[in-house]
């Protein structure tokens, strides 16, 4: 994992590699940084999504969570969020969960950072 930026356009937007395709393994979440973030690598389903580490709730770390059926549970109180916008689950009020797209190219695995 090397998370320096490859590629910065206007200085807003930074394309990070993370490191190669098989960066997980057999693992389903890996904790990993990425252009100074704390970022989270979620597979799921045969897509890899990243994520802010820390839970917008109460800042629990959500590598310690769990990933079942296109959501990623807090490890602390058990909201989930979907993977495929961040929304948190009903009976939550507070912020989504970002997320952030992962490319899996032929060179490696790449974030695309705002």
């Amino acid at each position: 994992m090397c998370g320096k930026p490859i590629w910065v356009a206007e200085g807003r937007r930074a394309r990070i590699r993370l490191g190669p395709a098989d960066l997980l393994g057999g693992r389903t979440l890996l904790p990993v940084v990425a252009g100074g973030q704390p970022l989270l690598l979620v597979r799921d389903a045969g897509r890899i999504v990243a994520a802010e580490r820390a839970c917008p709730h109460e800042g629990a770390d959500l590598s310690h969570g769990q990933c079942v059926g296109g959501r990623l549970r807090c490890p602390r109180h058990l909201a989930s969020f979907d993977l495929e916008d961040g929304s948190v689950s009903l009976g939550w009020s507070f912020r989504a969960l970002r997320l952030y797209p992962v490319e899996i190219a032929s060179d490696g695995l790449w974030i695309m950072l705002t």
